[in-house]
């Protein structure tokens, strides 16, 4: 088996439906095995994905296991020479899994690899290709020093904006959307990090993989669509909360100790006041309208 995908659902039948047939409409060359595993949705997807795909391995659990912990579970019965994470809300091109594959074939120092990802208005997902989230990095990002000098590699640490889109180049980080992993890389470092339940794994994967002597990459030769949810709908409070929470886990797990306490209090600070607002602007957002289908998983952004 060349290549292991894994769909966590989470009711979006309609959008996980969508992004298989996708998957399977690819024009390969190459053996792949699709598992999806459904945290415990209402809205039928167990149901409905089985009968529309009975070949698919699927795992129904009980419980909303979170993200971590559910792309864990798949990968445990995975048996690819790569295991691909891609979003339930993504539709792959026929070129994606040919394309990505034969890149990490000619690069065996290559742990992980993502392609380009675009929005449905044809917009770059920005989150495709990023920095470490670093204190500065962090800094310039969310006080708008990265919109205001876009080409200046200084503030741009975290979205990489100086770099074009169009070109390959090494990368900190890619988005748990669509992220290509060697076999070999994983049993290396071990799956994700089941204390971010939603939020921020993907960046902590990354600099597991690059703490560790692996290169990432970023390689736009093919593209997938990410459709998000309307960024003006009501989130469940959870979800503010797991954003906020993932930026909280990750400064502590790798940064606390490189920085001093004074650094340290003002990234928590931050933190909170982010928090703080996100809430207060969801509270006076307008609620969101029933959905069959778009509670998509935004990607973190620090």
């Amino acid at each position: 088996m060349d290549v292991s995908i894994l769909v966590v659902n989470y009711n979006t039948c309609r959008l996980t439906l969508d992004c298989l047939q996708s998957v399977y409409a690819s024009k390969t060359q190459y053996r792949y095995e699709v598992i999806v595993i459904d945290n415990h949705s209402s809205d039928g997807s167990v149901e409905a994905i089985r009968a529309a795909y009975p070949e698919i391995m699927l795992i129904a659990n009980e419980d909303n296991t979170g993200f971590a912990k559910a792309n864990n579970q798949g990968m445990e019965v995975a048996s690819g020479r790569y295991v691909l994470l891609l979003n339930s809300d993504t539709l792959v091109q026929p070129d994606t899994l040919d394309t990505m594959i034969q890149f990490m074939d000619t690069h065996p120092d290559m742990g992980a690899a993502g392609c380009k990802v675009i929005l449905p208005d044809g917009s770059l997902d920005k989150a495709c290709k990023r920095g470490f989230p670093t204190p500065s990095a962090s800094f310039y990002y969310a006080f708008g020093w990265s919109k205001r000098y876009p080409d200046n590699p200084k503030y741009n640490q975290y979205q990489l904006g100086h770099l074009s889109p169009d070109d390959e180049y090494p990368v900190d980080v890619l988005v748990g959307a669509f992220m290509l992993v060697r076999r070999e890389t994983i049993e290396q470092v071990g799956g994700l990090d089941e204390t971010f339940f939603m939020y921020g794994e993907d960046i902590d994967w990354c600099y597991r993989i690059k703490q560790a002597g692996w290169g990432i990459y970023y390689y736009p030769r093919t593209y997938i669509v990410h459709i998000k949810g309307g960024s003006a709908r009501r989130r469940p409070l959870k979800i503010i909360y797991e954003f906020h929470r993932a930026m909280w886990v990750f400064h502590r797990k790798h940064y606390k100790q490189q920085y001093s306490w004074i650094t340290n209090m003002a990234v928590y600070a931050g933190i909170t006041v982010k928090f703080g607002i996100a809430f207060l602007k969801n509270k006076l957002s307008a609620p969101a309208k029933p959905d069959s289908g778009e509670q998509s998983r935004t990607e973190v952004k620090a």
